[in-house]
């Protein structure tokens, strides 16, 4: 029998070899990607395995990291106890059951009376517990009262020590995550260190019985549990309040010696206050010490770090001008800058240098000494904020629209020594917190930290709003605050990737206040220098000192 088709002719053997050779095909290629498929999932199990195996590794070793600062912790606690013993006021022999009871049978024999060499040694040992004769009888102030007020006073003490302490554990549990990451973190780091950065961290092994990753966690917990809100302790009304939109303070600034500060706005108006008149006097608008007018709308204020009466303003007619507060009066006005100016810092080593951001994406630094510019980067994009770092006139952090943050050498302007990125919109503020930790803040609704000595980001905090207005960003002491468009304040800890707390403007301490949030957002924010107080104001021109309290 033969098959014909399109002139082929193929036989029935022909046809059975044919479909041999395709079966035996089919049954290799069926085995290769049964092969294909085991390497895969082989491939994968081992990956798999290797990574699970690399977490075991790391899981033990902060099991062992764990166990070793438990040990570390329990003898610690062990020792304050000891201490503790060892200051602890001991009983006097009059307070004695045995003293007590032989000065009751002395007084039963005596009917009443005592021997002037008894009680004067009475007296020297029981201090103000006083004998009396009224009747015939000795009358005193009753010991058992004075034992049961002290026993009251404890019983307070101790109560108030378990409040904290559960206060405490609630904040703890409610940043678990957060805090265990910043652990892990810093045993991690330590565990990476070299043999000489051990030795230089040996101050603090030989001085707490801690490693220094464990002593660096125990002050973050520390601070991080100390403070659980912010208490107002002072509110200032700031212009019309039935035009808010004139009364928005866009930045609030603390001079030299922290005395007094200094607000800005669309009011085109500088007024400085006494911080202490401020908090002292009960005064809801208190009357400025010194003002000074402008011909345009503020954006910035920068104080000289050299000087108290020195106090630099951007302003939005591009104009960038250093005043003499005491006189009233500008020293000079730089008018290079095409369109608005939105930043302006002095520098904290050079007392006559300070540099300035534009809307016309140019970056420009200026000498006090001259009567023009010093230096100019063109950039590609506008620019919203600048600042030097706080241990060179040399290098300047650049905040602006195309969401990137560019740090200079100004001695090689032509590129920078690092673009930053990750923030998803516009980098509204920049500061350092110390020489080598920069802070950021966007409109994509966080802040972030960097290393700006290795060039790598460090933390991202959200918890706020911000998406579309400039509300503020203020470092001291390794805290971060910053304003949202919820009229509220937030603070950050470095350390912690959300808030420690937050105050919402319209809520307060002070007697009298009702103001009513409504669409107002928090504008500007600055800490006072090495301590807990916090000026922050509103689009509504309301400025409140606020502490961070337990």
């Amino acid at each position: 029998m033969h098959c014909s088709r399109q002139g082929f002719e193929v036989s029935v053997k022909e046809m059975d070899n044919l479909l041999i050779l395709l079966a035996e095909k089919r049954r290799k290629m069926e085995q290769e990607e049964a092969e294909r498929n085991m390497q895969t999932l082989t491939e994968f199990l081992q990956c798999l395995r290797r990574n699970k195996v690399a977490e075991l590794k790391e899981m033990q070793a902060d099991l062992q990291y764990i166990k070793g600062d438990i040990n570390s912790v329990e003898r610690h606690r062990i020792e304050l106890y000891m201490a503790r013993d060892r200051f602890k006021v001991p009983r006097t022999v009059a307070d004695s059951p045995a003293t007590t009871k032989s000065w009751s049978m002395s007084i039963d024999r005596n009917t009443g009376a005592t021997s002037s060499s008894r009680t004067a040694q009475t007296g020297m040992r029981m201090g103000n517990f006083q004998y009396t004769k009224t009747d015939g009888k000795v009358q005193g102030s009753s010991l058992s009262q004075e034992r049961k007020d002290t026993h009251v006073g404890l019983e307070s003490q101790l109560t108030n020590q378990t409040n904290l302490s559960s206060t405490k554990k609630k904040r703890v549990h409610a940043q678990f995550n957060n805090l265990q990451d910043c652990y892990l973190q810093k045993r991690r780091e330590l565990a990476n260190h070299s043999s000489r950065q051990e030795d230089a961290d040996a101050s603090i092994v030989s001085r707490e019985g801690y490693n220094a990753g464990l002593a660096d966690f125990q002050s973050v917990l520390k601070t991080f549990t100390q403070y659980s809100r912010m208490k107002v302790i002072a509110e200032l009304r700031h212009g019309d309040l039935f035009y808010h939109t004139a009364n928005i303070i866009s930045s609030i600034e603390f001079n030299l010696d922290d005395e007094l500060f200094a607000t800005a706005g669309v009011s085109k108006c500088i007024k400085v206050f006494n911080y202490s008149s401020a908090v002292n006097e009960p005064v809801d608008e208190p009357f400025p010490v010194e003002e000074m007018s402008t011909r345009s709308k503020l954006s910035c204020l920068s104080w000289n770090k050299f000087s108290n009466n020195l106090i630099a303003s951007s302003d939005y007619d591009g104009i960038v001008t250093v005043w003499d507060v005491s006189r009233r009066q500008s020293v000079v006005d730089y008018e290079e800058h095409e369109k608005r100016v939105w930043s302006v810092d002095f520098s904290r080593t050079e007392p006559s240098m300070l540099v300035s951001g534009s809307d016309d994406c140019k970056v420009k630094i200026w000498c006090m000494n001259q009567e023009t510019s010093v230096l100019n980067i063109d950039m590609q994009a506008n620019i919203c904020c600048v600042k030097y770092n706080p241990a060179s006139s040399f290098h300047v952090a650049v905040g602006s629209a195309d969401h990137l943050i560019h740090y200079y050498d100004l001695r090689k302007s032509k590129q920078p020594l690092h673009i930053f990125s990750g923030h998803n919109k516009t980098v509204s503020y920049v500061k350092f917190l110390s020489n080598e930790e920069l802070a950021s803040a966007s409109t994509d609704n966080t802040l972030r930290l960097w290393d700006v000595k290795s060039n790598t980001p460090i933390r991202t905090y959200g918890g706020h709003t911000n998406e579309k207005n400039f509300v503020g960003l203020s470092v001291n002491n390794g805290f971060l605050a910053c304003g949202s468009e919820t009229n509220e304040v937030f603070v950050y800890h470095k350390a912690i990737s959300k808030p420690v707390t937050w105050h919402k403007f319209g809520s307060t301490d002070m007697e009298g206040s009702d103001e009513e949030t409504g669409s107002y957002f928090i504008s500007a924010v600055c800490w006072k220098n090495d301590s807990s107080a916090l000026l922050a104001a509103n689009s509504q021109g309301t400025i409140k000192v606020l502490v961070l309290a337990p």
